[in-house]
């Protein structure tokens, strides 16, 4: 069934943002909790920005992992017909979208709930590539793209009053237009600039905060450092650096010795046991050097953003809060690595919208080895 191209307008004003930093901070970087932040556990901090009790978030990681298994299989073996999922916090099961609803009984059958598609994973991806192929067209009104398995639809965030130029873009790139929503929003992605602070240092001391260690050094965004930039506290130098385009690269440490494990700002750690990828709405938490430990949840995955420096594809959205000195940071679901974070928009008073570059693709682009307990 056809659809038309549809304009709305998001009900969330965000500010403009600062610097975005890390979930985690490894061995591998020196340096203690901001003063201003309190020292919470995950589970306190899961509480806290998701208003859950104690048990309720316990529940939501054994629900979580339930889905995240079920995910892998049936995103496999429902082939062509696969819509996407995304974890529904209130039934505390994983929602599975597919074209064939002859094929219901099979997602019944891994403990999910069967959803009818208009599109599949294949066809929204497809969306998402078409646009970013004409991202240099695309009016500077348009903050950027994603699909959104919820929605089962591409969904193009646009200024307040520019929906229409926005809707004319997608028809002009030749996409699939039926799969896309129009979405008026006051979001203004930037990258978090770099600061003065205590978490690693590049150079004359711009400051940014260590990703996930991984066997010879650690993994950060790429608009941290350019290839070949020297950095303190750890020594070490970037061996490799993109953005735009991604928002990744990875530093090699010539002294201390990369462990494993997140800083929780509380003096405790949280071991790193791998990087599973979570589904669309599971809980997720980030630290950095500015902001500490702060938690939400996983709004959107194959996001574009359109930062004044340039187009960045491929990144996760979330509602999760960041700050300057912020970027580079880890974000991570109990004990699996999703990714560095890239930018956003809003801060940890008011809240907003930050973008994290997925973990694995760094990984297999350097062929790098993550470091797990």
């Amino acid at each position: 069934m056809k659809r038309r191209l549809a304009a709305r307008v998001a009900g969330t004003v965000v500010l403009a943002a600062g610097t975005v930093a890390a979930l985690t901070m490894p061995a591998t970087a020196t340096g203690s909790a901001p003063p201003e932040t309190p020292a919470v556990t995950q589970l306190d901090a899961m509480q806290r920005d998701l208003g859950m009790t104690r048990d309720q978030a316990l529940q939501r990681l054994d629900q979580q992992a339930t889905a995240t298994r079920a995910e892998q299989v049936l995103s496999r073996t429902l082939a062509g017909s696969y819509g996407g999922a995304y974890f529904d916090a209130a039934q505390g099961k994983l929602v599975v979208l597919t074209t064939d609803e002859a094929r219901f009984n099979q997602v019944l059958a891994m403990g999910a709930v069967p959803k009818k598609a208009d599109f599949t994973v294949e066809q929204l991806n497809g969306v998402v590539a078409g646009l970013n192929q004409h991202s240099n067209f695309a009016p500077k009104s348009v903050s950027g793209w994603y699909a959104q398995a919820r929605e089962n639809s591409v969904i193009v965030t646009t200024r307040p009053g520019s929906a229409s130029q926005a809707a004319k873009f997608v028809q002009a790139t030749g996409v699939l237009s039926q799969a896309v929503r129009v979405v008026e929003s006051m979001e203004n992605p930037r990258t978090y600039a770099v600061v003065g602070g205590n978490a690693y240092y590049i150079g004359s001391g711009a400051r940014c905060s260590v990703g996930f260690s991984v066997q010879g050094g650690f993994v950060t965004a790429g608009h941290c450092g350019q290839t070949g930039a020297t950095t303190s506290q750890p020594d070490g130098r970037f061996e490799g650096s993109t953005f735009p385009g991604n928002d990744y690269a990875w530093v090699s440490v010539t002294s201390d010795t990369p462990q494993p494990q997140v800083n929780r700002y509380d003096g405790t750690t949280v071991d790193v046991a791998g990087s599973t990828e979570v589904a669309e709405g599971a809980a997720i938490c980030r630290s950095g050097s500015t902001t500490g430990w702060h938690c939400g949840s996983v709004e959107a995955k194959n996001q574009t953003v359109q930062y004044p420096q340039g187009t960045v594809t491929g990144l996760t959205r979330t509602n999760v809060c960041a700050e300057p000195g912020d970027s580079g940071g880890s974000f991570i679901s109990d004990d699996q690595a999703q990714g560095v974070t890239s930018g956003g928009s809003g801060d940890c008073s008011s809240g907003g919208t930050t973008y994290f570059q997925p973990v694995n693709p760094i990984l297999s682009t350097y062929g790098l080895t993550l470091l797990t307990r």
